[in-house]
């Protein structure tokens, strides 16, 4: 049975914006992203909004929906009441395009400051062998649709635009970590992860874990395994003792 939602959309872009009252008609088993389309073919033609599948897949449509990131086409209206007004507003960490719209570009950025797969030189596309057992720590991780939720709520970046340059984000941490922990991958990611992708600003709040729309465990299965791999290298005494032993030998030889 349908009734009339009351949405407050944010209308803007990079230079001005306001929120706008709309009243909507919803009907039973619609999400929000139903209702923003509706919104479009009824009151708002203008209106800009990214999706692409709406079945909560390609991570197009991320918003915040009353100040918690999420994708627009998984969030149920029914998890809201009838009387609720329900805020809509483009991800806060990106510049806004318009309207629901932002860039995202950030991420494509860092994304390409990622060193790629490196597998073993003496093996041909084709030659590649591994147990399931090996990858099944880093496949979980292979499940990230790129929404960039995770990227857009993470503090470090959210409330400190100065640290873009310098933090790759959960996302990236977390395909650092992928392939780290790949069985075929040769690179040693540790130094990289520290110095060049920003692992250290990250102090594991799991604010990036609670929106992954894929409930992808990124703080305990990758951000902090990474920082105990880092500080592994770094810190261990017995570690540091052989690294000094070999570099002495190194030299004598």
């Amino acid at each position: 049975m349908g009734y009339k939602a009351q949405f407050r959309v944010w209308r803007g872009d990079d230079e001005s914006g306001e929120l706008r009252d709309y009243v909507i008609e919803v009907n039973e088993g619609e999400v929000v992203l139903d209702i923003i389309h509706r919104l479009q073919a009824t009151q708002a033609p203008d209106l800009a909004v990214r999706w692409n599948c709406k079945a909560g897949k390609c991570g197009s449509c991320s918003a915040e929906i009353n100040g918690k990131p999420r994708l627009m086409c998984m969030t149920r209206m029914s998890t809201f009441t009838e009387d609720e007004v329900i805020t809509v507003t483009p991800m806060r960490t990106f510049p806004v395009v318009r309207d629901l719209v932002t860039d995202v570009s950030f991420n494509y950025t860092k994304a390409r400051e990622v060193q790629s797969f490196t597998p073993p030189p003496d093996l041909k596309p084709g030659e590649y062998r591994m147990q399931q057992v090996d990858v099944e720590r880093s496949q979980e991780f292979r499940k990230c649709i790129e929404c960039f939720l995770c990227q857009n709520t993470c503090h470090v970046v959210r409330d400190h635009e100065e640290n873009k340059e310098a933090f790759s984000g959960p996302r990236f941490l977390m395909r650092v970590a992928e392939l780290e922990m790949h069985p075929l991958d040769t690179a040693d990611r540790r130094d990289a992860a520290q110095d060049e992708h920003g692992l250290g600003y990250c102090n594991i709040t799991k604010c990036c874990t609670e929106v992954c729309p894929e409930h992808i465990k990124i703080t305990d299965n990758a951000l902090i395994p990474m920082k105990e791999r880092v500080a592994g290298k770094r810190y261990d005494p017995v570690v540091w003792l052989g690294n000094k032993l070999f570099r002495r030998s190194s030299k004598k030889s």
